[in-house]
């Protein structure tokens, strides 16, 4: 009987993904053994330093670089991330299998509706893409920051008194926490993290892990494997990650090609450079390269390296 260790983030949000991504696997290969085991971030552990500051310290990414050394060493066999969370590159021997599927790709207001908040209304959230995109519609809100897992986010209206909370619509429904969604903001103007609603399953590439990657593989999702590259490809090109406002969508086509939108701001909303192109879903990559060069014509650089300069200086 093969056994395997499964790694995620310590959150109640992380485990519920672990439970989804196994449930098929454990009815498919009912003679294999799959143990979770909980790994503590460092943004899991330091929730009040700047995230620059936490990802430099966690030697490069505040959600996933402890995961991905418990990998690389051999203490779990595959780790189960939120796939926004990760960094576009992986360490040297890991890699990213297609992701089973995927959630809702949307951003969620929790507490009331965009047009229905008050003028001057204090929305929290912690992520620059959103407080960008939140200013670019309401210029006249007031970002709060909030970090943490779900719940205690979602509790931050009470406890804060906020007016409204932005979070992930898949993390909500993950938990079961649907009926806290007030309204469902559209992609058109709030296009996403790069990878947000599906999972990042992470694996080694050497030999000995090849029988767990071919049963892995029989739960991955080809088309959703090409939607996120593409938009994993868009963010790399722009050199982005968690820090800058950069929002992509991909999703597949009725004649099965790949449309790809993407989005930059500027961290206070009034500059937007918005963008989509259609291409092969066989070469993601090149169409998020492609798009990331039409949003780089349009000076795409120059509002993002404002943005870095502000983010790193907070």
């Amino acid at each position: 009987m093969a056994q395997y260790l499964v790694g995620s983030r310590a959150s109640n949000l992380a485990k519920a993904q672990v439970r989804e991504y196994l449930r098929p696997l454990r009815e498919r290969f009912p003679d294999t053994t799959f143990t979770h085991r909980a790994i503590l971030e460092g943004g899991d552990r330091d929730r009040k330093s700047p995230m620059p500051d936490v990802s430099a310290v966690s030697g490069g990414s505040a959600f996933s670089s402890r995961q991905e050394a418990a990998l690389s060493r051999g203490e779990v066999d595959v780790v189960v991330h939120s796939l926004k969370d990760l960094p576009t590159a992986s360490p040297e021997g890991l890699t990213l299998l297609p992701p089973p599927g995927r959630e809702d790709v949307r951003d969620a207001l929790c507490g009331g509706t965009l047009a229905g908040l008050r003028k001057g209304a204090r929305v929290g959230t912690g992520a620059p893409r959103r407080i960008a995109q939140l200013l670019a519609v309401r210029p006249d809100l007031h970002i709060v920051p909030i970090r943490g897992n779900v719940p205690p986010r979602l509790k931050k209206i009470e406890t804060e008194g906020l007016d409204a909370v932005v979070l992930a619509a898949a993390g909500l429904r993950r938990l079961g926490l649907d009926d806290a969604i007030g309204e469902l903001l559209p992609l058109e103007q709030f296009p996403p993290s790069p990878g947000q609603g599906a999972l990042g399953i992470q694996v080694r590439t050497d030999e000995a892990s090849a029988p767990l990657r071919a049963i892995l593989a029989t739960v991955g999702d080809t088309a959703v494997d090409a939607e996120v590259r593409a938009e994993r490809a868009f963010l790399a090109a722009l050199h982005g990650g968690c820090s800058v406002p950069v929002g992509a969508y991909a999703h597949t086509l009725a004649d099965g090609t790949l449309h790809l939108a993407g989005q930059v701001s500027s961290l206070d909303g009034s500059t937007q450079l918005s963008a989509a192109l259609t291409g092969p879903a066989t070469a993601p990559e090149a169409l998020g390269a492609a798009l990331s060069a039409t949003l780089i014509d349009r000076g795409a650089h120059t509002i993002l390296d404002a943005a870095r300069a502000t983010v790193g200086a907070a």
